[in-house]
């Protein structure tokens, strides 16, 4: 039995509730189904058609945040130095951090293997496109690996929601300071 393309509409729809999800997720402390669909402009059985319950929905947000995340990396080296590179890779890493905290915060712990499965390779190989670029560069340490850099912004995961403009950004410069090559 073979799947029949999604409709255009139905791809619409599913983007849309996906993007409201990560919104709803970054501004609120916890994820309502009905604002999630009252955002994207759906009908609840709209946004239960895509996404049974709501671990699908915020495992879909969090599964395309890190597809977005590792694409980033090679588009960043495309347009820029090494180090400044990663330093803008940062600024997503703190996107995505704050999307994964609260997906964590709201998903059981047995589903939390499978998504550190999903992620932590690809990251990893992100993280060592970008440390590898600035090496050649000469702009980065050459003891840095990408579990290095991995571990350490595993941080950003336990930043309250109430210091993480204050926060994130500026430990993720710390990081960067570390990295570079002085």
């Amino acid at each position: 039995m073979t799947s029949r393309p999604r409709r255009a509409d139905a791809t619409e729809n599913r983007a849309l509730i996906i993007a409201a999800a990560r919104a709803v997720i970054v501004n609120s402390d916890e994820l309502k189904l009905n604002a999630v669909a009252k955002r994207a402009g759906v009908g609840q059985g709209t946004l239960y058609r895509h996404f049974p319950t709501r671990e699908d929905l915020l495992i879909e947000v969090y599964r395309q945040d890190v597809e977005e995340l590792v694409a980033a990396a090679p588009q960043l080296l495309a347009k820029h130095e090494p180090f400044e590179a990663l330093s803008r890779w940062f600024d997503q890493v703190a996107d995505y951090a704050r999307v994964k905290r609260e997906v964590f915060a709201a998903v059981e712990r047995a589903v939390w293997q499978d998504l550190s499965a999903h992620s932590l390779g690809p990251i990893g190989d992100a993280v060592t496109t970008l440390l590898d670029a600035g090496r050649r560069d000469g702009a980065v340490r050459p003891d840095i690996d990408a579990r290095d850099v991995i571990l350490l912004i595993g941080f950003l995961t336990r930043i309250e929601q109430a210091e993480w403009d204050v926060r994130a950004r500026h430990l993720l410069d710390v990081i960067l300071d570390g990295l570079r090559r002085h």
